[in-house]
């Protein structure tokens, strides 16, 4: 099987499952590149907070797609798409092995699958984001009138898809449905997945937040609010930056801004579970142990029985 014909990796799962690890051990036994699809490491500054690796600890290996917006951007998966499409062509002219990480399930799809998304409308959505925060429930069952099956895979806490469903809804004459990904890669591509014990999990999250507190994650949202965070939509908002932001408001004392920032997060990750375990490609390895080296062993074999499919699916080499 020739360079352009062996899959590229995508590693999918909760936060805190090793992710990042498994990346960078699959990265240098097969010589990757790494791109990232967790949307909250796209803002230059917030690193402490979104697990971002520092450049001293990424092994020399190549990291695409970090770092490429301004806290006061709003992160878009149209571009993200066009983004990471690019980058994935050029690592493979570069004869290296794409591999895509991160917890963000939207983008990662919308990096590897057949996939459209609609324009939008800054009146249009403005209104109806003013419309979901004002009655999300109500909105939401609205859009179980209009669309059930978008109404079935989006929860009512989740604004910013009620949003989305409602905008692409007024603007296509559509329903939101009809945009929604029905798991058709555009090349051959092996998708991991980890997952870890809840309980484990829920202590590793607890462990996690208490140690980026430590680390300096107070001074990192007060560095980013003199670059405008507070004017971010969605970095604003992201995880922990906004229980510190009410900290340093005096809104919140400190053990309630990590009791809320922990408990977000675990909610968060039972969100990016759901997400992932619809996908039926996902080949999940089980992370819970903590041991990467035993995780990269597992999803080698894995990688080698697809690649052994792929080969015998397409027949001789062209």
């Amino acid at each position: 099987m020739s360079t352009a014909d062996q899959p590229t990796i995508t590693i999918a799962g909760a936060t805190a499952t090793g992710k990042s690890d498994l990346a960078l051990n699959l990265a240098e036994h097969l010589g990757g590149e790494i791109v990232n699809t967790d949307s909250m490491q796209f803002y230059r500054g917030m690193d402490i907070g979104t697990a971002k690796l520092p450049v001293g600890q990424r092994r020399g290996i190549a990291h695409h797609l970090i770092d490429i917006l301004d806290v006061r951007e709003e992160a878009n998966v149209q571009t993200f798409q066009r983004q990471s499409r690019k980058a994935i062509a050029d690592i493979r002219a570069r004869g290296k092995r794409p591999i895509l990480v991160g917890g963000s399930g939207l983008y990662a799809r919308a990096a590897t699958d057949l996939m459209e998304f609609p324009g939008t409308d800054a009146e249009v959505r403005a209104r109806i984001e003013s419309e979901v925060e004002a009655d999300r429930w109500g909105r939401h069952r609205h859009l179980q009138e209009v669309d059930p099956a978008a109404a079935a895979k989006i929860t009512p806490n989740d604004s910013r898809r009620i949003v989305r469903a409602l905008e692409v809804i007024e603007l296509t004459g559509r329903p939101f449905s009809a945009q929604l990904p029905d798991y058709q890669a555009i090349e051959p591509t092996l998708h991991l997945g980890l997952s870890v014990e809840r309980t484990t999990l829920h202590e590793r999250i607890a462990t996690r937040v208490g140690i980026m507190w430590e680390e300096g994650w107070v001074d990192e949202v007060r560095n980013l609010l003199d670059c405008g965070l507070a004017e971010g939509r969605t970095a604003s908002r992201a995880i922990g930056y906004a229980q510190i932001q009410q900290y340093l408001a005096g809104e919140l004392d400190k053990d309630a801004a990590q009791e809320q920032t922990t408990i977000r997060t675990r909610q968060f990750a039972r969100r990016q579970d759901t997400w992932f375990r619809r996908d039926p490609r996902i080949a999940w390895i089980d992370a819970t142990a903590g041991d990467h080296e035993a995780n990269a062993a597992k999803a080698l074999d894995i990688l080698a029985d697809t690649t052994a499919t792929i080969a015998d699916t397409a027949g001789p080499e062209r």
